[in-house]
């Protein structure tokens, strides 16, 4: 049997608080009618990103408890420019998001940052230093 990983879910704790954050991305969400605590976005390459709050996902989860001690799942958004991730980390601060780790030039030939979402996700930001 052949399996396709085509969607990735993120639990949160406020659904429009994280759609909120999100669209300062560039991701837009629709909130499924039918059930208001779950929206849907699709990606390029037929990916489909998924926000569920606590409240509709325990359910399926027995004895499932909101995790502690910092982010577990990293999301990476590539800027078109290094200049492009040091804009997006000030806009996102300067909004109220927790900065983790400043822009900087990384080892690896990238500019990098990351912020965290409102549950405590990463949000990494990145483009290439040759992209300058």
């Amino acid at each position: 049997m052949d399996l396709t990983m085509n969607t990735i879910d993120i639990v949160v704790s406020d659904i429009d608080a994280a759609i909120a954050f999100y669209r300062r991305l560039g991701l837009e969400f629709t909130v499924d009618s039918a059930y208001p605590d779950h929206a849907g976005c699709d990606l390029p390459g037929g990916l489909h990103l998924m926000l569920d709050t606590e409240a509709f996902r325990a359910p399926t989860l027995p004895g499932w408890t909101k995790p502690s001690g910092g982010a577990r799942n990293f999301l990476a958004f590539q800027a078109a420019a290094p200049a492009g991730v040091d804009a997006k980390y000030a806009e996102l601060t300067e909004a109220g998001y927790t900065g983790v780790k400043e822009p900087w030039d990384a080892f690896w030939g990238m500019r990098y940052a990351t912020v965290l979402d409102p549950d405590g996700n990463g949000i990494d930001l990145y483009a290439p230093l040759s992209a300058s």
